[in-house]
């Protein structure tokens, strides 16, 4: 068969087409390869292993000490969680609780990543009521497993801390006794781990019981927690770059979505005038790994949105950007976003290395002194550290974070 010859017309129009398409895309291309150069600079691993962690506490007057305590060392256990292989995402709740005829007899605050702002509603409690021996520990357990929102996930690590001092109110009527509470748990996947203060031996048996029935560690600490406390030469000069580190933030959003992140930004200015530098440190050595991130950004942060390629700065309408970027052209508004971001990778890598000298110093100073093995830190540790190896979360350090 005689194969026809080429058209010299057809050829040329390919080749016009060709270039044509070329040209269009040109732009869109340059577009492409700027912002894959951003994004290769900020992009953050995906997180697939997953906390939940509630802490159910004791309020009334004879527990002073270890509200105190938590008070101080809340951050170290969500840095001592942050420290698996895996960087799992972290989201912490709280259940106070006290006994009928108290101010209250329970308080639910549901998980949340915004760490913060859970925290900001520790710091309001004080030790008060009580004082009849036992409490409404049944009523607290069931509001913990059935008023939190818990995951389904049963590759969640989901577990419960019962802090307090006195054995449940076993008389009270209406009130789902605690082997019931803790047999819904398990169904649910929840661990439920108690810890006893003090050395009350009428509130030893229901507490062993606990833990048993909820498939978690029991162990006793002094009244005062027991907890290690060292200040350190670093400690201010990370709160200043963490500090430093907040203002990179930059929020979008309608006005509902605002009035949220206002209220986040109010509760990290009330930490920053209220916490110890021993504390702050704690907290910014956490916001500094990569399972803190949610809890320092928070929601609708622009800088990290732009640079993970979640949302393009076209897509968002000028009266929803941050108020100091809404009079910029669209050219200076990236420039002050990307300029954000490096000086943000700039922090966060002196964080780091100032966190490691903390830590470094601290534990030296423990081990110089006979160790931790006691202390509450350590015992949560080594409760972490077995319970959440179900789940595939490996942690390598032989001590927890202080």
């Amino acid at each position: 068969m005689k194969s026809k010859p080429f058209n010299p017309r057809i050829i040329a129009l390919a080749l016009l087409v060709a270039t044509a398409t070329g040209i269009a895309l040109f732009p869109t291309l340059q577009k492409a390869q700027a912002t894959q150069t951003t994004h290769t600079t900020h992009v953050v691993p995906q997180q697939s292993h997953r906390i939940e962690v509630v802490f159910v506490l004791d309020t009334t007057s004879s527990m002073s000490g270890l509200i105190q305590a938590a008070k101080e060392k809340i951050w170290s256990i969500a840095t001592t969680m942050a420290s698996a292989q895996e960087n799992p995402d972290i989201k912490m709740g709280l259940v106070a609780f006290r006994d009928r005829g108290d101010a209250y007899i329970t308080r639910v605050f549901d998980l949340s990543d915004d760490l913060d702002s859970m925290y900001a509603s520790l710091m309001d409690f004080r030790a008060q009521g009580g004082g009849d021996g036992p409490e409404s520990v049944n009523q607290a357990l069931y509001d913990a497993i059935h008023k939190i929102s818990w995951s389904s996930d049963s590759n969640v690590y989901k577990v419960a801390f019962l802090v307090g001092d006195a054995p449940p109110h076993m008389d009270y009527q209406n009130d789902v006794k605690y082997p019931v509470t803790l047999a819904a748990a398990a169904s649910k996947g929840i661990v439920v781990n108690a810890i006893q203060s003090g050395q009350h031996e009428y509130t030893r048996p229901a507490w062993q019981q606990i833990a048993a029935l909820g498939h978690g560690e029991y162990f006793q600490v002094e009244d005062s927690g027991n907890t290690v406390a060292v200040s350190t030469p670093f400690d201010e000069k990370l709160s200043k770059l963490a500090a430093e580190l907040e203002d990179t933030r930059l929020y979008y959003g309608d006005a509902a979505t605002k009035k949220a992140q206002q209220a986040k930004l109010d509760a990290n200015a009330r930490l920053r005038e209220e916490l110890s530098s021993e504390a702050l440190a704690r907290r910014d050595t956490f916001n500094a790994t990569a399972s803190g991130k949610a809890n320092l950004l928070g929601e609708r942060e622009l800088v990290d949105a732009i640079a993970s390629g979640r949302v393009e700065l076209d897509e968002i309408k000028q009266e929803n950007l941050p108020a100091t970027l809404q009079a910029m052209e669209p050219r200076r508004q990236m420039e002050v976003i990307n300029e954000q971001a490096q000086r943000r990778g700039q922090l966060q890598q002196e964080i780091k290395r100032l966190s490691e000298s903390r830590s470094n110093f601290i534990k030296e100073k423990v081990a110089a002194e006979g160790g931790a093995e006691d202390s509450l830190d350590e015992k949560i540790y080594r409760a972490v550290k077995d319970q959440a190896a179900a789940i595939g979360l490996t942690y390598d350090s032989d001590s927890a974070s202080y």
